[in-house]
């Protein structure tokens, strides 16, 4: 093989790859705008007061985490599932609705306020509730699932 077919070769497998996972891309777009709205939608039916906990921003993150957890299982353990189910609805819809980025923010502007105690109750119950939440739900779910099977 020559030098000129190796580096001829290299473009169009990339081309192929790019290709292969603008479906993927796509779905986690998708996926990611709904969580997003869904997420910014309840956060402005249920604010936080000035100082307060941010309760709305905290469930989001303990509900999600505890889908994925279920999700995870079911998309494993049971359900030979389509190879965009994961990236829209684990990656997209959830890596959208759960939020990191708010959480942070959310913590800032406690302590900012002169709220540290708030704020650190936050950063450790969202950490500790969300963890929970996954390892639960997934405990459970298999549970349900082994129960199911018998």
């Amino acid at each position: 093989m020559s030098t000129q077919e190796t580096t001829t070769d290299v473009p169009a497998a990339r081309t192929r790859v790019r290709q292969g996972q603008a479906p993927v891309v796509a779905v986690v777009a998708l996926g990611g705008a709904l969580g997003a709205t869904a997420r910014y939608a309840l956060a402005l039916h249920w604010p936080a007061p000035p100082g307060g906990f941010p309760w709305a921003t905290f469930w989001t993150n303990v509900v999600g985490c505890a889908v994925i957890g279920v999700f995870m299982v079911v998309i494993t353990d049971v359900w030979a599932a389509h190879r965009l189910v994961r990236p829209f609805f684990g990656t997209g819809v959830l890596g959208g609705f759960t939020t990191f980025s708010t959480y942070a923010v959310d913590i800032e502007k406690l302590v900012d306020a002169g709220h540290p105690r708030t704020g650190l109750a936050y950063l450790a119950a969202t950490v500790l509730a969300a963890l929970t939440a996954v390892w639960l739900a997934a405990a459970t779910t298999r549970r349900v699932l082994k129960w199911r099977q018998s």
